[in-house]
């Protein structure tokens, strides 16, 4: 798993970039035992999908390519069975990692980001870290994956999990470009990659091997406004863009801290900012001695569980209008609003589910904690699952504070403790299975 983890992290896969990450994922799990299927993402699939532009084309996906591993255990088939017969009851559990990742500016780090280094450590390697660009963002995540069913397959074959009657499939998945959207998953939540269906996921996000059922959605929208240039010497004769964009960005700030009063949701209780706002580019102006007469800003929104991203849209675009109409200038010439790159909708499972109830169990299996489950202020790939009908929890080693971070490291003892909760989290599913009540 340390030699998976660190050679996957070698590959810069950042958009776009991930099909020789994927090939290596492919050939290691043949290696390994897997019956391995490959997709790329699929442009026209997509393009009708909420989340993703209705521009897509085959260039805008070219290179994102994905791998699933299927492990078959006690009896289950690839193929299913025929009506009645039982390896057609045979569930199957996905353990999800994406293996994307962002670009690293070189100059940040004290290394080569997409060389991996271990550090720390003593004699019996406790303490060891793993730094890299991806090293907690999420291909130890990955590398946990295929470690816990490995795990599941020799406690199978040691008898130490009781399956349900057709068997159990562990599918192990490295998919591109969760990062912008979700490629690789959302192509294989409309478009099954494997000839049966899936009955739950993990994905092992970095969540400090805490289950959170719960992930935020996001708006992503662009702001345009025009003014009118004029020379510096004569400020007065022409009209200001920046101070009517910070009007704006006060009055979406103001709406940010009514909706963490007015929009509620228990797992989010904790959070000082629980639906963040943050306007992360802004253009302006054209030249330091001219007035700007034009502004472009991008919009991250956020979007609770439960809201639609058309929803919160118009939430914003309602306070806009009221900015708008108290300007002469803006109403004669009102500023756009329009979404633009990916949309992440909002998406939760229930606290009962059976694979959170498995999730839990696993973790004090594996003697850790057994914390509350929570939600997170970011979003998923698991939503893809969840719209798909397969309930999803996230649960994975590391914590997302090192992820997009310069010097990226992840604690390679919770990357086993991961594996450990990973893989007794799939036998407390696989049992639910096996009882006599329990139907597919």
């Amino acid at each position: 798993m340390r030699a998976f983890a660190a050679d996957c992290c070698r590959f810069a896969s950042t958009a776009g970039e991930e099909a020789a990450a994927a090939d290596f994922v492919e050939e290691r799990l043949d290696d390994l035992g897997f019956e391995t299927y490959a997709w790329d993402a699929d442009a026209g699939l997509l393009a009708e999908h909420p989340s993703f532009p209705d521009d897509l084309d085959e260039a805008d996906v070219a290179g994102r390519r994905s791998v699933g591993g299927v492990l078959e255990l006690g009896g289950a088939s690839a193929a299913g069975g025929e009506e009645g017969d039982p390896t057609d009851a045979a569930p199957a559990v996905v353990l999800n990692g994406h293996i994307d990742v962002v670009p690293a500016e070189p100059a940040e780090w004290s290394s080569d980001p997409f060389e991996p280094e271990w550090g720390g450590g003593d004699a019996d390697g406790d303490d060891e870290t793993l730094t890299a660009r991806g090293a907690a963002d999420m291909k130890s995540g990955v590398a946990a994956c295929v470690g816990a069913a490995l795990d599941v397959r020799e406690s199978v074959a040691a008898g130490e999990v009781d399956l349900p009657p057709g068997g159990l499939r562990v599918v192990v998945e490295a998919v591109a470009g969760e990062e912008d959207g979700g490629y690789g998953a959302a192509t294989a939540a409309l478009a099954n990659p494997y000839p049966f269906e899936r009955d739950a996921a993990i994905v092992a996000e970095p969540t400090e091997l805490r289950p959170v059922i719960a992930t935020e959605g996001s708006l992503m929208a662009r702001l345009e406004l025009s003014g009118r240039s004029a020379h510096a010497a004569t400020r007065w004769r022409g009209e200001d863009v920046l101070p009517r964009f910070e009007a704006i960005r006060e009055a979406f700030m103001d709406l940010e801290t009514e909706r963490g009063e007015s929009v509620t949701h228990p797992l989010y209780a904790a959070f000082p900012v629980p639906w963040p706002v943050v306007c992360g580019r802004v253009e302006a102006g054209s030249w330091a001695s001219t007035v700007p007469a034009t502004l472009a800003a991008e919009f991250r929104i956020g979007v609770a569980p439960g809201e639609t991203v058309d929803e919160v849209e118009a939430a914003f675009r309602a306070r806009l209008d009221e900015v708008v109409a108290e300007d002469p200038w803006l109403r004669e010439r009102p500023p756009t609003f329009e979404r633009f790159s990916v949309q992440f909708e909002a998406s939760e499972v229930a606290v009962d589910e059976p694979i959170v109830e498995a999730a839990r169990a696993g973790l004090v299996e594996a003697g850790l904690p057994n914390p509350e489950p929570t939600g997170a202020t970011y979003g998923a790939d698991s939503r893809h699952y969840v719209a798909a009908g397969i309930p999803t929890v996230l649960l994975g080693p590391g914590t997302v504070t090192e992820a997009h971070y310069p010097d990226e490291t992840i604690a390679w003892n919770e990357v086993e403790k991961g594996r450990a909760a990973i893989a007794a989290a799939v036998g407390r599913f696989a049992e639910r299975y096996s009882e006599p009540s329990a139907a597919k």
